[in-house]
């Protein structure tokens, strides 16, 4: 299974060096131009995939007219809209809002799935509850990242704090998954906030513990894990394009909603495609119980992520995030 996990990091690694280079087509001021879509080839990102893969952007968009491109970070998926090397796409809240807030140009359009946090302890860790936090380490993908503050946010309630501001629970940021992975299997870590499906495997194939189930993490159920995203510029440059984009997205929800079993192996094909792996058929079928794959935007949710990333010292200023979701067209989409 170390194989498929290292499969999956070298990939994405040659995935982010290829998105660098693709040449922006949203400068051309034309209604028909090309559409470049970005995504990461996760679990939760089984929207942009199966609207891929099922040809439903193809469809919507026209096959000529559509790109693709996949991301390992959130911070590459930004500063390639930023750059306007892709036009719309799927990302994490937490990359969308702290770009926002610095003044980047970027507006929410819906949701494509919420929850996917897993807060997991390894075997042996001695970590039962949140409260046994104290004194241990845990481990996240990126400093303040979405499933960060989701963690540290439940730990301040209970009167602990990562060492980042002076406390007594260690954070190591910026681990890969396969590195989590290495991580709990050579007792160099005793806690992960996980997203899925890693949070499962972690759990189904190392024999980790389930600390805070997705529902139980905060704002589990309502805050959004993957975020559908452009530019005010293209939104209001190319609106056909974006109406298309969203029509795409809704058969793409429902086509997940309505057959697991194909989405899933959708997904994995997908996976095998990039890797040359799959994930095994039981991580991949626990780990979509512990998200929800929907059209459904929060976002008071979302400013509430913001209001716990500023109390954890994650933000300088207090966030506002007035003008940063707009769901009217999908909404309008949705009620036809």
């Amino acid at each position: 299974m170390r194989k498929w996990l290292l499969g999956v990091t070298a990939a994405l690694a040659l995935t982010a060096l290829a998105a660098c280079g693709t040449e922006s087509s949203s400068t051309s001021g034309e209604e028909d131009q090309d559409v470049t879509i970005g995504y990461f080839p996760n679990l939760d990102h089984a929207a942009a995939i199966v609207g891929k893969e099922k040809g439903f952007f193809a469809e919507e968009l026209g096959e000529e007219k559509v790109e693709f491109t996949h991301f390992p970070n959130g911070n590459d998926f930004i500063e390639a809209l930023s750059t306007g090397s892709i036009d719309i796409g799927y990302v994490g809240p937490g990359p969308a809002i702290n770009y926002y807030l610095t003044g980047g140009d970027v507006v929410v359009l819906g949701s494509a799935a919420n929850g996917a946090t897993l807060i997991v302890a390894r075997d042996g860790s001695g970590i039962e509850t949140l409260d046994d936090f104290d004194g241990k380490s845990f481990c996240t993908p990126g400093n303040g990242c979405t499933h960060n503050v989701q963690l540290e946010i439940m730990l301040k309630e209970l009167g602990l704090e990562s060492n980042r501001v002076g406390g007594t629970v260690e954070h190591q940021s910026r681990i890969a998954p396969s590195n989590m992975v290495a991580m709990f299997e050579q007792g160099q870590i005793d806690a992960a906030a996980a997203p899925e499906p890693w949070g499962t495997y972690l759990v189904e194939e190392l024999g980790a513990h389930v600390v805070a189930e997705w529902n139980d993490v905060f704002l589990g159920e309502e805050l959004a894990s993957v975020v559908v995203v452009t530019t005010r510029e293209f939104l209001e440059n190319h609106p056909e394009q974006v109406e298309a984009f969203l029509r795409a997205h809704v058969k793409s929800v429902e086509f997940a909603q309505e057959d697991v079993d194909a989405t899933l192996e959708t997904v994995n094909d997908a996976l095998f495609d990039l890797t040359q792996n799959r994930l095994p058929e039981d991580v991949l079928y626990k780990a979509w119980e512990r998200m929800a794959v929907t059209t459904d935007t929060y976002p008071d949710a979302l400013q509430a992520w913001a209001d716990a990333s500023y109390e954890l010292k994650f933000m300088d200023e207090d966030p506002n995030l007035d003008g940063f979701v707009d769901t009217s067209l999908l909404d309008s989409i949705l009620s036809e």
